[in-house]
């Protein structure tokens, strides 16, 4: 009797079905990377919110004066790690820089109007960036520490479906 091999049709159809599951595998880990990373970013804004909770509680300001009952304003974003480190000493740095990113320079960046919703604030954020927006209560944008920055936004894109989130202060 004769050795038999595989036929050319045999060969073709496993490596079809090889190509199918190693694609499939591929994407399915590219979408569970692309989750993680928006779980980060989603525990990365709480914790902000959380230590911008506590500047609000705590009452000092970017000057190092006591005044409770208001938000850094968009000063917090500008100087990069130091600053931010400055004004929330108890949060870790590592929660102003989103997934990709390696400073909160550049990544962590204040909003530049006043329009409070996920469509209209500016800039938009990318995948890299999250957003702070420092609202006066007459509902302009807070630039400065003398002013009385009375609730904030915090603005992210979530990877998998491109979509902008907004997280509010508990102070509306």
């Amino acid at each position: 009797m004769k050795p038999r091999g595989f036929t050319l049709v045999e060969l073709v159809i496993t490596i079809t079905i090889m190509t199918i599951l190693i694609a499939l595998a591929v994407a399915n880990l590219t979408s569970s990377q692309a989750n993680q990373r928006d779980a980060e970013r989603a525990a990365d804004v709480a914790t902000l919110a959380v230590n911008l909770e506590t500047y609000y509680k705590s009452g000092i300001t970017e000057s190092g004066t006591a005044q409770q009952g208001r938000y850094p304003s968009t000063g917090l974003t500008i100087g990069g790690d130091s600053v931010v480190q400055k004004n929330l000493p108890d949060m870790d740095i590592q929660s102003a820089i989103p997934p990709g990113a390696t400073s909160a320079s550049g990544s962590f960046i204040n909003a530049s109007n006043a329009i409070e919703t996920a469509a209209g604030v500016l800039p938009q954020p990318t995948t890299s960036q999250y957003i702070y927006q420092p609202i006066l209560a007459t509902g302009t944008l807070c630039t400065s520490g003398a002013q009385e920055c009375r609730r904030f936004n915090l603005f992210y894109r979530t990877e998998i479906d491109n979509t902008v989130v907004k997280v509010s202060s508990k102070h509306q």
